[in-house]
């Protein structure tokens, strides 16, 4: 029996009697069901994620408003879940998102739509949706929107010259300059837009990036202040969309993210100003709440690096590949005061950069050994592939009490 409990351990994530344990299911008795690989969430996982959150907020006197960032998991019994959870509505990034949220049951005032390069069917599928909020993204989203919608109201997407995230690759702004919403020096030109196109521009949006921690906060801080200067000038908006973004520890030395730190950051900036904050959490709902099990299949020391091969690749979790952000490797079975070995977890894809961690401690592992990925259930399924015609998994959601 392992006694020691790992650094990322929590009382519905850890070993028991040598056994991973997830929501108080033991986690190799999913393999026997159809094998691997296989993406299981833990639906209390997401509601109590979502309620810290909320908590955290409302502690702080903040009147908000959530919406579940759809793209970060799709999968349908979650939004489902979500969906009579009722604690939520979704934020949508394309017509087929709205389209997947109408049919898990929200309504149209329960979607807030924010997509960058829109086309004219994108603008189709809002038209025909009214009651959806829109943040436009650009002027020519205005201009256009405006030709179409008279009179409805909008929110305007600020670029505000500062980001954080996991890595420079998961920031939306920055020194260096991105595609993402409009510019400080060219806002007055775009309220005038919208003045001029009938629309009514009722909230601000901004989004950093992905992935930030505690050590981001102060950046954050210098974000609202330029963001109240913007409310300052024109008090007719009363509502702030602040995105999401929020992440959990990737590593060990990761910062948590004091959530009582963040809501009172707000809330300094925001409830004397009477402005409503929305939020939209998605890889922080569901990061922490999915894991990827996979199938050890190749254990072979090659150029000095022992590589184990398992039957899964960047195709189905591309967050290593990608955005270089690290997953932890827990054997789904630990034996306690067993060596550890440096190794790297290789996938199946033929391709170089299929690597889903690399020179990690484990136990030594051998052919047909059964390994979890942790915090994977976010941007996995949701933006899987079939490259190399190996895109088949399954997905489970967990439903238990705790």
């Amino acid at each position: 029996m392992v006694n020691d409990r790992l650094w990322w351990e929590r009382e519905d994530l850890c070993y028991r009697e040598g056994r991973l344990h997830f929501g108080g299911h033991d986690l190799a008795s999913f393999v026997t069901e159809e094998g691997t690989p296989k993406f299981v969430y833990r639906a209390a996982r997401v509601r109590d994620n979502l309620e810290r959150l909320r908590a955290a907020l409302a502690s702080q006197g903040v009147e908000h408003d959530a919406f579940y960032a759809i793209k970060a998991n799709r999968h349908e019994p979650l939004v489902a879940y979500l969906k009579l959870l009722g604690r939520c509505g979704i934020d949508a990034c394309s017509p087929g998102e709205i389209r997947h949220a109408r049919q898990a049951g929200f309504e149209e005032s329960e979607i807030s739509y924010t997509g960058t390069s829109v086309s004219e069917s994108d603008l189709d599928c809002l038209e025909r949706h009214p009651g959806v909020h829109i943040n436009c993204d650009s002027l020519s989203m205005i201009r256009r929107l405006g030709r179409r919608c008279p009179g409805r109201r909008i929110g305007i997407r600020v670029n505000t010259g500062l980001g954080a995230g996991y890595n420079d690759k998961l920031r939306y702004a920055g020194h260096k300059a991105t595609k993402f919403g409009i510019y400080r020096d060219r806002f007055e030109e775009a309220i005038a837009t919208a003045r001029e196109a009938d629309l009514r521009v009722e909230t601000l949006h901004f989004h950093v990036g992905s992935g930030y921690l505690g050590d981001a906060l102060d950046a954050l801080e210098q974000v609202l202040e330029r963001i109240g200067a913007l409310l300052d000038t024109h008090p007719e908006i009363r509502r702030l969309n602040i995105g999401g973004g929020i992440g959990v520890r990737l590593v060990e030395s990761d910062v948590a993210i004091d959530l009582d730190r963040w809501a009172a950051l707000i809330a300094r900036h925001m409830s004397r100003r009477g402005v409503r904050v929305q939020v939209e959490p998605g890889d922080y709902l569901i990061k922490d709440a999915g894991v990827l099990l996979v199938c050890v299949n190749t254990v072979e020391d090659k150029g000095g690096t022992r590589f184990v091969g398992v039957d899964a690749g960047f195709n189905i979790q591309n967050l290593a590949a990608h955005y270089q952000t690290p997953f932890i490797v827990a054997p789904l079975r630990r034996v306690g005061g067993a060596a550890l070995e440096r190794v790297t977890i290789a996938g199946n894809i033929n391709e170089a950069l299929d690597l889903l961690a690399e020179d990690v401690e484990l136990p030594a592992l051998a052919e047909g050994d059964l390994l979890a990925l942790l915090n994977v259930g976010g941007y996995g399924a949701a933006s899987s592939s079939n490259h190399c015609m190996r895109g088949e998994f399954r997905e489970y959601l967990l439903l238990d009490e705790g």
